[in-house]
């Protein structure tokens, strides 16, 4: 009898634990329809387009982070603040514009981070694989480089007098940093040490050596990718017994010190760990080297939070330096190790790396104001990442599905991936993921199809924006309109026809200067009629 008792009560608490739970207040219609009506007045107010011209402009690369990622970071970041998830706004989620990029290369259907970044920061599409040249140049043909090379809006701003400055969590030669700043064939060749003979023999440069030649006044730049400044074997300065760490440049140049002796007198800082970048005076700084890991930078999961910054506070203290131009700044920001959890198969880790840069941008957003900043945030490419499975209101993001599979009866998770490393078997059998811990960081999400690294995705990518001409971004676009329309902002590049006359009059001033000038006349016309 105790038994039967025992088997009631649990399954009895089992049934009351799957009523998903949610505030009282959403059960009343009223709720909703004065969300609703807030809504439509805060949408009515947008009518007046902020069509100043942009002194700043911050365009914020959340590296993978597809539609799936941002709705996935969104729920995290609720839960992480003790909400139910669903309801919460990223930061992000705030902008007032929003748009569709297509993300294909020209030569791959699915693309790679290289050819996307050559598209939103050249503003022409490109092959994958290649970074700042046209879809002319080939792949690792070092020959095809020369005669294509495409210049991206980091130096359309430096050469129109604006600051400039790069921010990663990836190595600040990675694809999507190097867009800004390389011209190269092959995203690989980090260091003169990854190129093959052949190229350097044909006088191809590495992305290290380019990061200092190409546009040698950078004002900021920080990230990872210590080891490409320094001669091979040269052991790292906060990992000496690791050979991994070591120095990989094969021409015995140390480029750390020549960046430093290449500015003179001018107050510029290297720093290589958190207590020195937040020991500085940004208002006391002209340029800033911030290299804080040998490679890429560590997951925030895993961030050594003594020694390493957060995205955060490094995008602070670049604005802070940034923002002292009077001509004002251009500012790219990557959140790039989202692309890297979601190709291990740590939907944890990825889904962390998405809160951080969102963290990010809200911290960018109290530093500067949109009126005269125009911010954007979006993504490269997607990720073959999905949640579903019916889940209940509040389930945890990285929780079960309410039901077991009808085909195996399995229990399974609601994060899933098309392809990657969590295929796994037993016994000829999909791994029974009730014997594992499903919720720890590192835990691979089961996929369809069995890889080393999980892939991207084709989808198209969302696309945010707040600021001067922010409204440009409506609608479905390529990729490569993103930095015209930041560049017409700004009034650099190609786009400055319309800044000569000064500043363009706002459409809504100007609709109401034809409001009041309509009055007046029939003003005058009444007053004449009437006139005795």
């Amino acid at each position: 009898m105790n038994g039967i008792a025992l088997l009631f009560f649990s399954s009895f608490a089992s049934i009351c634990a799957a009523i998903p739970q949610f505030p009282e207040q959403e059960k009343e219609p009223k709720f909703w329809r004065d969300w609703a009506q807030r809504t439509l007045t805060k949408a009515l107010s947008l009518q007046r387009l902020n069509t100043n011209i942009a002194k700043n402009a911050i365009l914020f690369l959340g590296d993978g982070m597809g539609i799936p990622t941002v709705t996935a970071a969104r729920i995290l970041k609720g839960q992480m603040n003790g909400f139910s998830g669903e309801e919460t706004q990223l930061e992000m989620d705030k902008f007032p514009h929003v748009a569709l990029a297509k993300t294909y290369n020209t030569n791959a259907q699915v693309p790679d981070s290289a050819g996307t970044a050559t598209a939103y920061l050249c503003g022409v599409k490109a092959n994958e694989g290649t970074v700042g040249v046209s879809a002319a140049a080939v792949r690792s043909q070092c020959n095809t480089t020369f005669g294509n090379e495409v210049t991206s809006i980091l130096k359309w701003a430096k050469d129109a007098g604006k600051s400039v400055g790069i921010v990663t969590t990836t190595r600040v030669n990675h694809a999507t940093p190097s867009a800004a700043y390389a011209h190269c064939v092959d995203r690989d060749w980090f260091s003169d040490g990854e190129m093959p003979p052949e190229a350097i023999q044909g006088g191809c440069k590495d992305i290290a050596r380019q990061l200092l030649e190409n546009i040698p006044n950078i004002d900021v730049i920080m990230g990872g990718g210590r080891k490409y400044m320094y001669p091979k074997n040269t052991p790292d300065v906060e990992y000496p017994n690791e050979y991994k760490a070591n120095g990989t440049r094969q021409d015995g140049r140390r480029l750390v010190d020549e960046w430093k002796s290449s500015k003179g007198n001018q107050a510029a800082h290297y720093v290589w760990n958190k207590n020195q970048l937040l020991a500085l005076n940004p208002h006391k700084v002209d340029y800033l080297l911030g290299l804080f890991e040998p490679a890429d930078m560590q997951y925030d999961l895993e961030r050594d939070k003594q020694m390493d910054p957060s995205l955060a506070e490094m995008v602070e203290v670049a604005i802070k330096i940034l923002q002292k131009n009077p001509k004002g700044f251009y500012l790219l920001v990557e959140g790039g190790r989202i692309d890297h959890g979601h190709h291990e198969g740590k939907a944890k880790q990825a889904l962390h790396e998405a809160v951080q840069m969102d963290i990010a941008v809200g911290k960018a957003g109290v530093l500067t104001s949109e009126e005269d900043t125009l911010t954007v945030v979006t993504a490269d490419h997607s990720h073959v990442f999905t949640f579903g499975g019916y889940t209940l209101r509040g389930n945890s993001i990285f929780g079960l599905a309410p039901m077991q599979s009808d085909v195996d009866n399995k229990p399974f998770t609601s994060i899933l991936y098309g392809n990657g490393p969590g295929f796994k078997l037993s016994n000829g059998e999909r791994e029974n993921i009730s014997t594992i811990d499903y919720k720890q960081n590192n835990y691979l999400a089961q996929s369809a199809v069995p890889l080393q690294m999980e892939t991207h995705g084709g989808e198209d990518v969302a696309v945010f924006a707040k600021g001067p001409l922010a409204h440009l971004l409506h609608g479905v676009h390529e990729q490569n309109y993103i930095p015209h329309v930041m560049a017409y902002a700004t009034c650099i590049g190609q786009n400055t026809e319309h800044c000569k006359g000064g500043y363009p009059v706002p459409c809504g001033a100007s609709s109401l200067t034809s409001t009041l000038i309509n009055l007046l006349f029939f003003l005058i016309l009444s007053l004449l009629l009437c006139w005795p």
